[in-house]
């Protein structure tokens, strides 16, 4: 029988912190190691499930050193903290799941320093459904690469701090190399004022942010006639969680690197 996989959860209170802590918990291949959150968090020093009404017996801790003898350590939070969460995997000697986004690019350089000698899955959605999509996606815009303008909507909570989101962003990328555009050079991100007829290679991006969305994603293929969209939405967390479970059992079994979840799926 496999050892179980031991999963460090940051941003342990959060919902999708609660959500990760629901997920490990119901895998029976897995189990909880630690729990961390910021040093601020009202929750320190409490059961780790008590905002989801269970009991784990791990207590939520500000000290990052109690991720020592994790397997994996996933990380669904802020790109300040992900950063530290980052140092502390590295000197650890844990592996790192990282569903943050909103990185800049120095941050981004040092994920990918990180991912050259750790174990790494970094990737801006961890749903198996965003990232069927992703592959649907590819095969469309290079189908669809001449007369076909192309948009992307995105629709998520009031909270959410970046935008566009990263699945947004990760879709432009994606539809931009399989039909032949540049990346970011044709991506569009803002829309104001007397701003003339579109561009042929314009990728345009639209933004919403309101109530309890949890994600929503379009990518709408506007021809002559006819319109094609490609759609996932969200209606929970459980998806990213499950998905970032498997992420962490997939990096026990693999070299250091830097994978995403096309990897941990067999997409690629």
């Amino acid at each position: 029988m496999a050892p179980l996989t031991r999963i460090a959860i940051a941003g342990a209170s959060g919902k999708m912190g609660q959500m990760l802590i629901q997920s490990v918990l119901t895998d029976p291949s897995t189990t909880l190691h630690c729990c961390v959150d910021r040093a601020d968090s009202p929750f320190l020093g409490r059961d780790a499930g008590q905002a989801s009404g269970l009991e784990t017996g791990i207590l939520i801790s500000s000290e990052l050193d109690a991720i020592t003898g994790a397997d994996v350590l996933i990380d669904f939070t802020r790109p300040q903290a992900s950063m530290l969460h980052l140092c502390a995997c590295e000197e650890l000697g844990v592996a790192l799941v990282l569903g943050t986004t909103g990185f800049e690019p120095a941050q981004l350089a040092l994920i990918e320093a990180f991912g050259e000698s750790n174990r790494l899955v970094f990737a801006p959605n961890m749903s198996l459904g965003v990232n069927m999509t992703f592959k649907l996606l590819e095969v469309a815009a290079a189908m669809l690469r001449e007369g076909y303008d192309i948009e992307i909507t995105e629709a998520h909570h009031r909270h959410k701090v970046d935008a566009p989101s990263g699945t947004a962003l990760r879709m432009g990328e994606l539809v931009a190399k399989a039909s032949g555009r540049a990346w970011p050079q044709d991506a569009v991100l803002s829309r104001q004022g007397q701003t003339g007829g579109r561009g042929d290679n314009e990728i345009g991006f639209s933004v919403i942010r309101g109530g309890d969305i949890v994600g929503d994603h379009t990518v709408l293929f506007a021809g002559l006639g006819e319109r094609i969209e490609i759609s996932h939405r969200s209606s929970s967390r459980a998806g990213y969680a499950q998905g970032a479970i498997r992420a962490a059992k997939f990096l026990r079994s693999q070299p250091p690197g830097r994978y995403d979840m096309q990897d941990v799926l067999g997409l690629r």
